[in-house]
């Protein structure tokens, strides 16, 4: 969907202490059905605390069905899978063969998404993966990271969208095993104020469409836009749209990973020259590492999901984000990333980095050069 609907009530969950304990609970409420897609899956003590209300909820009776991304859970044994199975938790994985050595489109299409979904009554979308918060290389301090709990008039479509995949996938594993409960209504209730709308990019009808409701909010923003992410690589459009808001008087920040995980992050520099001399704030966050793919816009419209924004979500990763237009969330969310900026980060500066960072600046520009070579392999424009 693309357009704002009423009725909806949203609740930012912060980094797994306050995601894990509301998706368990809602889990742990299951009558009929419950959806959990996510990219990585990891046996620890949070993955078998997840786990454990997956099998509970199954054993009662509960249809319980499992999406994992080939690629983000190769990890997960096959002894915990068939644990699960064997417990009534239907396992699919999304794309299985994940060989290292070949380019080909379709082995980059990754289930990155991270959407759970209890009852048709209430559900979860974010960035954070079903893994420990203090599974971070060496640091003791957890990655930041978010979602959202969703009820109302929005959560019929958040089902629909992960029905759908699931019935999709399970027919490309040769096992059309479906549910036959029948969701009741959701009906307005006045009670529930909040704007919001589910938008997902797929590599059918909906290819754009998460980068297309960040830019419809860039274009529009009168006088702030703050954007976290944990790996920014935009496109040309994109980019060109930052650098026109802070031109008429935005005020523009990026938080960003200081903590260097892959080479992608190394592309992102390629842009800071450009960035910084336009008047945008950088901040890279140095405390822990940050997961996070939120924005706020105007105090007024937020974005929570698991699209970051770079070519592989853009481009190639089924992604899901929740857009909200409602100026008490948005300032919630603005609180948030105002204080990981304040404790964790540190603001890169102009002069700092045209005179401190030759070496940097030029790495950047190599790698991104190889990620345009990339895409360009598997059918890319360049230009995007």
């Amino acid at each position: 969907m693309n357009h704002y609907i009423d009725g909806n009530h949203i609740t930012l969950l912060r980094n797994g202490t306050e995601f894990f304990p509301a998706l368990e609970a809602a889990i742990n409420a299951a009558q009929y059905e419950v959806h959990v897609q996510t990219y990585i899956y990891a046996e620890d003590e949070t993955g078998i605390r997840i786990g454990n209300a997956l099998k509970n909820a199954a054993k009662r009776g509960v249809i319980v069905n499992l999406m994992l991304d080939g690629f983000g859970s190769k990890d997960l044994s096959k002894g915990y899978v068939q644990e699960l199975e064997e417990d009534g938790v239907t396992v699919l994985f999304f794309r299985p063969k994940i060989s290292p050595w070949t380019l080909k489109r379709n082995r980059l299409r990754r289930l990155h998404r991270k959407v759970s979904v209890i009852d048709g009554a209430v559900a979860f979308v974010g960035g954070i993966n079903i893994i420990d918060d203090q599974n971070c290389p060496g640091n003791n301090a957890p990655r930041v990271d978010y979602a959202v709990r969703v009820e109302g008039m929005l959560v019929s479509y958040i089902l629909g969208s992960a029905r759908s995949l699931w019935r999709r996938i399970s027919w490309a594993h040769l096992n059309p095993a479906h549910s036959s409960w029948v969701p009741k209504p959701v009906l307005p209730d006045t009670s529930l104020s909040m704007r919001a709308m589910f938008v997902v990019r797929d590599n059918v009808l909906h290819r754009r469409d998460i980068e297309q409701a960040y830019m419809r909010l860039i274009n529009k923003a009168s006088y702030e836009i703050i954007i976290a992410s944990a790996y920014f690589v935009p496109g040309r459009k994109f980019r060109q749209a930052l650098l026109m808001a802070s031109n008429r008087g935005v005020k523009v920040k990026l938080l960003l990973q200081g903590r260097m995980e892959n080479m992608l992050m190394i592309a992102t520099h390629a842009f800071y020259s450009d960035f910084l001399r336009h008047g945008i704030e950088i901040y890279e966050y140095k405390k822990s590492f940050m997961h996070s793919k939120v924005a706020v816009v105007d105090d007024q419209w937020a974005t929570v999901g698991s699209s970051n924004m770079d070519p592989f979500s853009l481009l190639l990763a089924r992604e899901a984000n929740v857009f909200v237009d409602d100026k008490q969330f948005a300032t919630e969310l603005r609180q948030d990333l105002d204080l990981a900026i304040d404790q964790g980060a540190v603001q890169i500066r102009p002069e700092d980095w045209e005179h401190g960072h030759i070496f940097k600046r030029t790495l950047s520009w190599v790698v991104f050069s190889l990620v345009r070579f990339i895409l360009g392999v598997v059918g890319y424009p360049k230009n995007h």
